[in-house]
C-alpha cells in the first residue's frame, strides 16, 4: 500500500487536532501538530530573552538551534537545542501571546520548513502508513501536493468557547488576524481542498468527514 500524505490546514480550535489524532489512531498515521513545532521555537526564543522584533538576534539564535525529533507512540514532537518543551509552557499564556507574532518572521517559517517536510522520512522509517500534518501552511506551502488537502473553519466565537472549554486562554480573532496577514504562508484555504466548516459539526462528524476519502482509498 502507498504512503500517504494528509494535509489538515485551519484556525484554532478548528478540530485539526483531534482530527489528525482520529486519522492517526484509524489508520497508523504519523501524527504532526506543526503548531507545537513553533510554540516549541517560541518558548525557546522567549527562554533566551528575544522578542519578535528582534530580528536579527532571532536569526542568530535561530542558526544555532539544533533541531530533533522524538516519536512517542503516533505523536513526533520537537527537541529544540535537545530540549522537549514542556506541554504547560506550550500552550501558556506568554507563548499564546507571541507565537503568531514569530511565525510571520520568514526567518522562523525557513528554519522549520525542511525540517517538517522530514517529517515523512522519519514517518517511512517507523513503518507509519502515511503521515498527517496539521497546521496553518500545509496544503499551500509545505505539502501542496499531499495525497489530501483539508481545510477546517468555524466561526470565532464557537472557536472561542471551544478553547475556554478546554481552559485555556488565546486571542482567537487576533491570532487569525497576523496568521491571514503576514506575508510569509499566510493562512488560508488551499486552491482545490476540502473545506469544512466545522461549527455546527460535532467532532465526530468532522472525523467522519475527512476519514471517508480516505478510507475509500486505502480500501480500510
Amino acid at each position: 500500500m502507498s504512503f500517504l500524505i494528509i494535509a489538515i490546514d485551519g484556525g484554532a480550535a478548528a478540530g485539526k487536532s483531534t482530527t489528525a489524532r482520529a486519522l492517526s489512531s484509524r489508520f497508523n498515521f504519523l501524527h504532526i501538530d506543526t503548531g507545537s513545532y513553533y510554540r516549541a521555537l517560541t518558548a525557546e526564543l522567549l527562554r533566551r530573552g528575544l522578542n519578535p522584533a528582534e530580528v536579527t538576534a532571532v536569526e542568530s539564535a535561530l542558526a544555532e538551534l539544533p533541531l530533533g525529533t522524538v516519536v512517542d507512540g503516533r505523536r513526533a514532537q520537537i527537541e529544540v537545542g535537545g530540549r522537549l518543551v514542556p506541554e504547560a509552557e506550550l500552550r501558556g499564556p506568554a507563548v499564546n501571546a507571541a507565537v503568531s507574532h514569530f511565525a510571520a518572521l520568514p526567518a522562523v517559517r525557513a528554519a522549520l520548513l525542511a525540517y517538517q517536510r522530514d517529517q515523512a522520512r522519519i514517518a517511512r522509517e517507523h513503518r507509519f502508513a502515511g503521515l498527517v500534518m496539521e497546521g496553518r501552511d500545509i496544503g499551500t506551502v509545505i505539502f501542496p501536493d499531499a495525497d489530501f488537502r483539508f481545510f477546517l473553519h468555524a466561526d470565532p466565537e464557537e472557536r472561542a468557547r471551544r478553547r475556554a472549554a478546554e481552559g485555556q486562554q488565546d486571542s482567537i480573532a487576533e491570532r487569525d488576524r497576523l496568521d491571514s496577514t503576514r506575508k510569509a504562508a499566510p493562512l488560508l484555504c488551499p486552491p482545490g481542498a476540502i473545506d469544512i466548516d466545522s461549527t455546527f459539526l460535532s467532532l465526530d462528524e468532522v472525523v467522519a468527514r475527512v476519514s471517508g476519502p480516505i478510507a475509500a482509498q486505502m480500501g480500510a
